[in-house]
């Protein structure tokens, strides 16, 4: 009996958004060939009125609307339970590679989507919503950073790339930014390709690339670059 497909269910005001840029290139061929399964509810469906209204003024007062929690919850429990459940938010726990790698090896997950000015705190605790972000970024809903997340997450199911061999030398795989890539013309607009690149010693090309790798992320990312040390000197420490 073959394993089931990953399962990516997507709760949103606006399901017919998605599957977006999830259908495209490999990850929408994963899609197709049943490598995991994407299914959309439209949390509206769950309204009790025939405006079918999903927001409300906040208790308190203040600006904007907030999902109510009675819709949402009706919405969320419509599905089966696949994996853990996430709210998208800017005050979640940052989206990274690790945790990507962790939902990939999980059956699948369910992401809500919220709208306005958020959703009514009681339903993220009692339907057991973790929330999650894409970075300290205010967006107008939870779609895009949804997208964003799945495609963090399938493109590490097996079977979906190519060459699952790039997955240990991309980007935080080894806690560093990626190396510097170059390919044909050897020589364009003047700027030529590291001489190191093209001798065919591949001890060297791996120093120089590790060493590019650790000079990137010391530049750009200073908070990698101390993790990446601390990790590195706790390893050399003798027993």
């Amino acid at each position: 009996m073959s394993e089931a497909p990953w399962q990516a269910t997507v709760l949103s005001l606006f399901p017919e958004v998605f599957p977006g840029p999830l259908g495209a290139s490999l990850i929408g061929k994963a899609l197709a060939k049943g490598l995991w399964t994407l299914e959309t509810v439209d949390i509206r469906a769950f309204a009790g009125d025939k405006h079918r209204t999903v927001d409300d003024s906040p208790f308190g007062g203040g600006p904007g609307m907030v999902m109510r929690a009675d819709v949402l919850a009706r919405a969320i429990d419509s599905v089966a339970p696949v994996g853990p459940r996430f709210y998208m938010s800017p005050r979640g726990r940052p989206l990274d590679q690790g945790l990507a790698r962790d939902l990939a090896a999980e059956p699948g997950v369910l992401l809500v989507c919220g709208r306005f000015e958020g959703v009514d705190e009681r339903v993220l605790e009692a339907r057991g919503l973790i929330e999650i972000s894409i970075g300290d970024i205010v967006l107008a809903g939870g779609e895009v950073a949804a997208m964003a997340l799945l495609e963090a997450t399938v493109r590490l199911l097996p079977g979906v790339l190519g060459e699952p061999d790039s997955l240990s030398e991309e980007s935080f795989a080894a806690g560093l930014l990626e190396y510097p890539q170059y390919t044909r013309p050897r020589v364009w607009e003047g700027r030529e390709v590291p001489e190191v690149l093209l001798e065919g010693d591949h001890a060297r090309v791996a120093a120089w690339r590790q060493s590019a790798a650790e000079t990137l992320t010391r530049e750009r990312r200073p908070d990698l670059w101390r993790r990446y040390r601390g990790r590195r000197d706790e390893a050399g420490r003798p027993e």
